[in-house]
């Protein structure tokens, strides 16, 4: 009788050992009720942050027919939440928000900056997404008022739209 005692119980100390190695080693969506899982698919989408290394670039205007834009440096650079961001050296500490601009990439990973040395002239600004699309919006220079946020939409009309032929990476 005793070695059925001691059989029958180290029988019960394995399946009790199991249920617990199971308990433990279950995923952490199966161990409560809840029909839609706190770590659902579309809630990781939205916690998804937009992490890039900082990017910064210049171009200067040297052409002195340029009416009034002699030596304007226009400046891009982007912050590590992929927010593009242009200075006008003509409104020193003034960084307007490319963001405001239709078309503009959610995500930024590099800038180029580029300017005609014309009077009117033009301002292009190329913007790499993370997801390798690179947009690009062309801006009027006819101004010698400095760009803000105010007149920078008006400036650059519609706005960004990617480059044709361009190869996502």
């Amino acid at each position: 009788m005793r070695k059925l005692a001691r059989a029958a119980s180290r029988g019960t100390a394995a399946v009790a050992g199991a249920l617990l190695l199971g308990v433990l080693t279950a995923p952490a969506s199966l161990a409560h009720d809840d029909p839609a899982p706190k770590n659902s698919q579309a809630q990781a989408e939205q916690a998804k942050k937009c992490s890039v290394a900082r990017d910064v670039s210049s171009t200067v205007v040297d052409y002195s027919g340029a009416g009034g834009l002699f030596e304007t440096v226009f400046r891009a650079a982007t912050d590590r939440k992929g927010h593009a961001f242009l200075n006008d050296s003509r409104n020193p500490g003034v960084w307007i928000n490319l963001g405001l601009l239709a078309g503009a990439p959610k995500c930024v990973s590099g800038t180029a900056v580029s300017v005609t040395e014309e009077d009117p002239g033009h301002l292009y600004i190329t913007l790499l997404a993370s997801n390798g699309v690179i947009r690009q919006a062309v801006c009027t220079t006819a101004s010698a008022t400095p760009f803000t946020p105010a007149n920078l939409p008006a400036a650059c009309g519609a706005g960004f739209a990617p480059l044709p032929d361009t190869p996502v990476l």
